[in-house]
């Protein structure tokens, strides 16, 4: 039974996230926590409901589970409906054909039969793993009024930036007459969001006109063929707050940007929320000597000690005398009496025992991933234990359940890793 929809949202929601390190070792990026009670993914699904769009496909691919287990039946965000809602679409043995999702557009294709169902007028594709609030409807809104085949979202960035980025070049009315890929000599600096909206027949036979090209992606084969078979290519500016949140660095400043005294970007508006799925319904505690300031702290969280510019996630516990200050503590973390953080971003359900000493030291480049492990922070991994009373320097990484013998003299110097062999990789 074909059930008509205006618009469908497509949401790649696949990506390993290689640039966070140990924080996704275990899950996808989007299921990566943010901002004390949410996950990545919450943001896009939520623009969706806000913006009227009630059919999303979230496509998953790398560490499935967590993800899988968040998204549900799409209670928090209404989309838990009969027609329509949220479908989580992996990939699929198939009679003859059967592989994983090479590419984006690849992706995309190999569920055009869960888009055929809804003969939709409007497919929005989207990415799981970016922050920021868009009025999805006003985009469609702007595509309609143009005749557009494709619209792109964009955003300007600093002209010294644009050459990390897809690049569109317009005309006065918006329509795009050429883009360029991560240009040396940039002619724009209108950076591509990759978020689309397309006809849907138009962008169904990109998809099969193009299906046998390898890793099959927007980008690289699908906005080109539109373009050189005449399709009219559109680009439509946001000038609102969007953040990429796929390296470490980025993901720690975006989380620090939430605790400014006048956020850039608020979670607070009534009238564009951002739904989650509850991971507690019992108060924050804190104790007679506790203190926070600038801080998000999570539901379920007991502070005993001091906590300073930090995001604080659901079911922490901060020991008597413990100090955090610029941290990220993910849902389950305990962190012992006396303890001291600085600068540290810990997955969830890690233990760092009393008296430890967390991001002191120089800023030496980390010995294995200095790309990743940077600027100064202390990354653990998900179950990581630090036993009481050690030192840890700065642009380190550990994983797993470590035990005094791995500290030499009690301390890990700056720039070091250390991975627990059986524990993680």
């Amino acid at each position: 039974m074909i059930v008509k929809k205006e618009m469908i949202a497509m949401l790649l929601a696949g990506g390993q996230g290689s640039r966070l390190g140990i924080l996704t070792e275990n899950m996808a990026k989007p299921a990566v926590s943010f901002g004390g009670k949410y996950r990545i993914i919450d943001f896009p699904l939520s623009n969706c409901i806000n913006s009227g769009v009630d059919t999303v496909g979230v496509l998953t691919q790398y560490m499935p589970l967590r993800l899988n287990a968040h998204v549900g039946i799409g209670i928090p965000w209404d989309l838990d409906k009969n027609v329509g809602g949220v479908s989580v679409l992996s990939p699929y043995e198939k009679i003859e054909n059967t592989e994983w999702y090479t590419g984006t557009a690849n992706a995309i294709y190999q569920n055009l039969a869960y888009m055929e169902s809804y003969n939709p007028d409007y497919v929005l594709i989207l990415s799981g793993d970016h922050i920021y609030k868009m009025d999805y409807e006003a985009m469609l809104d702007f595509h309609k009024e143009n005749g557009a085949d494709v619209t792109i979202a964009v955003m300007p960035v600093p002209m010294e930036e644009a050459g990390r980025f897809g690049i569109m070049i317009t005309d006065e009315e918006h329509r795009i007459t050429d883009f360029e890929e991560k240009p040396a000599h940039p002619r724009s600096n209108l950076a591509s969001m990759g978020i689309y909206i397309f006809s849907w027949e138009t962008l169904k036979k990109a998809l099969v006109e193009n299906a046998d090209q390898p890793n099959l992606d927007f980008g690289k084969h699908i906005i080109p063929y539109c373009r050189d078979n005449g399709s009219p290519l559109y680009a439509y500016e946001f000038n609102g707050y969007w953040k990429d949140v796929g390296t470490l660095t980025s993901y720690w400043e975006a989380n620090m940007e939430l605790i400014d005294i006048v956020p850039e970007f608020n979670l607070y508006e009534e009238f564009w929320k951002i739904y989650t799925r509850s991971t507690s319904n019992v108060p924050q505690f804190f104790g007679p000597d506790s203190k926070a300031e600038r801080s998000i702290i999570g539901e379920g969280t007991e502070v005993l000690g001091k906590v300073y510019n930090s995001v604080i996630g659901c079911n922490v516990e901060i020991g008597e005398g413990a100090v955090v200050s610029g941290s990220i503590l993910m849902n389950g973390t305990k962190i012992g009496r006396g303890a001291r953080l600085d600068k540290v971003i810990t997955a969830e359900d890690v233990i760092v025992g009393d008296g430890a000493v967390l991001g002191q030291g120089e800023d030496i480049p980390n010995d294995t991933r200095p790309d990743i492990y940077r600027d100064g922070l202390v990354t653990l991994g998900e179950g990581t234990v630090v036993p009481p009373g050690v030192s840890i320097g700065r642009n380190v990484m550990i994983a797993g359940k470590t035990e005094a013998a791995d500290y030499p003299h009690g301390r890990l110097e700056s720039g070091r890793t250390l991975v627990k062999e059986g524990d993680a990789q």
